[in-house]
């Protein structure tokens, strides 16, 4: 199945449901864990006596009712769904393009009567991340796993619930696992064209980092659209983490090798911080002596100074479709196995 994500669809406002008790509110009020509360809940019999009342004491006082379980496929429904960002917690809660992607993940979970548990799984662990055990712990109904590397994809092949990946992921065969991505290629190309329509001759580019699908289809678009106009990218491509100071870093680097750069694409609107900040150092004027384009439109694009054009991609609804992607593989709606969409880009040019 595919589904296409329409590109009007730029906003999405958080509009908050009625609150109503989850099955954590529930474990909360019993004083027992998660896994407790879900055994009770689900009929098991080896749970003391003293903790089932507890529980369904719990259960009384709050008014909680266990949604949809008639439409689930297995025995136990606990209303939780991971959200498991394959990153560090630095760049987790600096990087705002994830903020934007929980706004439209949330928005479709709540609707849904699910909640979010929010978990980290850094590039440096493999399958014996302490967040990919969870999930293999009936702990959560499914998972949607953001910056998805091969050794996770590996993982998630046995952890027995619906997973579905925010962007491609970077494995072997990716069409093996259900995903939504954003036209990243797309979107370079596009912000090629702008410059060289802009009459840039000398385009250079801080690509994103090559182990994430992001940063090679981003690269791969730019030397893409450079070859259209039978141009060559030697000594033009510089690249960073898609934070602040790598996209300085590899500015630096990029105008002692290439001081004659008119124009450099830069593969996500936090390293553009950067990159302006490198010109700025060295004593270039933009948009006048070296134009500079980003990817992303965060908020922060439009305050810069000067203000920076972007591609924009609908961050929240590409969150939101791939929320509305696994639900579907959760309550069966779904049959495919693996489900692939992709969301489109533009230029904005500020």
């Amino acid at each position: 199945m595919v589904t296409h994500c329409s590109p009007e669809m730029d906003v999405v406002v958080l509009n908050l449901p009625e609150v109503r008790p989850t099955l954590a509110d529930v474990a909360h009020a019993a004083g027992v864990s998660l896994a407790t509360a879900s055994r009770v809940l689900s009929g098991f019999h080896q749970v003391r006596p003293e903790t089932r009342r507890q529980v369904e004491q719990a259960v009384r006082s709050l008014g909680y009712v266990r949604q949809r379980a008639g439409r689930m496929r297995g025995p136990r429904r606990t209303g939780l769904i991971a959200v498991v960002v394959c990153e560090d917690g630095g760049r987790l809660f600096a990087d705002p393009y994830f903020s934007r992607l929980l706004v439209g993940i949330n928005r479709e979970l709540t609707a849904a009567d699910h909640q979010i548990v929010l978990l980290t799984a850094g590039k440096g662990h493999a399958g014996q991340s302490p967040a990919l055990r969870l999930l293999r712990g009936d702990h959560v109904d499914g998972a949607l796993m953001v910056s998805m590397l091969t050794r996770h994809a590996a993982a998630l092949e046995r952890v027995g619930i619906p997973v579905v990946s925010v962007g491609r992921p970077m494995c072997a065969d990716p069409d093996r696992h259900s995903y939504v991505d954003v036209d990243n290629r797309g979107g370079a190309v596009r912000a090629v064209r702008h410059l060289v329509a802009a009459g840039r001759t000398r385009i250079a580019t801080v690509a994103g980092p090559q182990d994430m699908t992001a940063g090679l289809d981003r690269l791969a678009g730019y030397r893409c659209a450079l070859a259209e106009f039978g141009r060559d990218d030697t000594g033009l491509v510089m690249h960073g983490d898609f934070g602040q100071a790598s996209g300085e870093h590899a500015t630096l680097r990029l105008l002692d090798r290439r001081p004659g750069v008119d124009a450099i694409f830069v593969a996500s609107d936090l390293m553009a911080i950067g990159v302006l900040r490198a010109l700025r150092r060295t004593g270039r004027r933009v948009p006048d002596d070296v134009a500079v384009i980003g990817f992303d439109n965060a908020p922060i694009a439009g305050t810069m100074g000067p203000p920076l054009t972007t591609i924009g991609q609908p961050v929240e609804l590409l969150g939101a479709q791939t929320a509305r992607e696994l639900l579907g593989h959760i309550d069966g709606t779904l049959t495919e196995r693996a489900g692939h969409g992709t969301a489109v880009t533009r230029v904005g040019v500020r």
